[in-house]
């Protein structure tokens, strides 16, 4: 239903005026938009913002209408024939980066895979860790994880010589089990259990373990295929790579190849991981994105995309038996390092060129 101009010009007022204070935003706007919407905008600020909507100013319950807007404009849909809105600084986690929601192409054409094909997705916002989990992370969750009774099929291994470089050799099924672990030790609500009622959380067994994923919850886990690729892409439409369609090897770890046209070197010789944090940030702040080491993401592998819905999909059924990978690792070469190449591997397994990073949900 469309907005009527009153209750939105009565909620911008209720937003500049009354609790001002609250939302830091002044000189707030509205214009008619198509679509039987209606847009608010406001001056630009490296502030994010939150859309919420109540019927009733008397009422406390206000409702997130549309979440996480790095940007300073906002289109909302008021479902009643009057209402009030308001902005709310969005806060943003340390080390994480806001991912704002919205549609994106995943997939491209540019390179011929059979199994990206472009499909537009719906992700709502989420948070990302900048870097890939380190190897000090690792430790200090996972020494808080075995205390609290946590199992592990493997312990981890730093990347490098130093804790900033990226743990590696960790099974899925291990990653899952150390988010849980990260979750409950920074007070939040862990993601993954045992049972389909979500009461046994998740901190024992490895493979033929069924997990299941909440995803209403504040906790830590890995991110879906869709807010990977999404992440990726740094806000970018249609590129190769988070920053653009060409490569070289100052902006991620990566092995050089000449044969490659879109490739620009210069020659290198990766032996290994870089400590995280070594090279450019994409469009939301992230790094390692492309190349490093690969990184765990929920879905079962299929193709295309295994995808059942278009807003925010959680991928295949277990039926393929493999998980998605992405990103690409410090050995392949800048194909693999693709925004859309997609790999996957059985999550029993733990490889010294695979990592993860985590995500929540706002």
């Amino acid at each position: 239903m469309k907005p009527k101009l009153h209750s939105l010009f009565t909620g911008l007022a209720f937003i500049a005026g009354v609790h001002q204070t609250t939302a830091q935003v002044t000189n707030l706007g509205i214009a008619p938009v198509a679509g039987g919407q209606s847009l608010l905008y406001w001056p630009v600020s490296s502030t994010n913002y939150v859309v919420q909507t109540v019927t009733n100013l008397t009422s406390t319950n206000w409702v997130t209408s549309r979440t996480a807007f790095a940007v300073n404009t906002a289109e909302v849909t008021n479902a009643s024939p009057s209402g009030f809105f308001r902005l709310l600084p969005a806060t943003t986690p340390a080390g994480m980066a806001l991912i704002p929601a919205g549609w994106f192409t995943m997939g491209d054409t540019l390179d011929g895979d059979g199994d990206a094909i472009p499909t537009n997705v719906y992700v709502s916002a989420f948070v990302m860790d900048v870097n890939l989990v380190n190897y000090g992370l690792w430790t200090k969750v996972y020494a808080y994880a075995t205390s609290l009774g946590y199992s592990f099929a493997d312990a981890g291994v730093n990347g490098g010589t130093g804790t900033n470089y990226p743990v590696e050799t960790v099974d899925w099924f291990d990653c899952v089990k150390w988010s849980n672990a990260r979750s409950q030790q920074a007070g939040l609500t862990p993601c993954y259990y045992t049972d389909a009622g979500f009461t046994q959380v998740f901190t024992n067994g490895d493979s033929g373990t069924t997990v299941y994923q909440n995803l209403t919850v504040n906790g830590y886990r890995l991110p879906t295929e869709a807010e990977w690729e999404k992440a990726a892409r740094g806000g970018g439409i249609g590129r190769r790579f988070p920053w653009g369609n060409l490569i070289h090897t100052d902006q991620a770890q990566y092995s050089y190849n000449p044969g490659v046209s879109y490739d620009l070197g210069p020659a290198n010789s990766p032996s290994g991981p870089s400590p995280v944090g070594s090279f450019d940030v994409n469009g939301y702040g992230l790094y390692d994105m492309a190349g490093n080491l690969w990184e765990w993401c929920w879905d079962w592998y299929g193709t295309p995309y295994g995808q059942p819905t278009t807003t925010n999909p959680t991928g295949a059924g277990p039926g393929s038996g493999y998980r998605v990978l992405r990103g690409g690792y410090w050995s392949n070469d800048a194909y693999v390092a693709r925004c859309a190449f997609r790999a996957n591997s059985n999550p029993k397994y733990a490889y010294s060129n695979i990592g993860f990073r985590c995500v929540r949900g706002l």
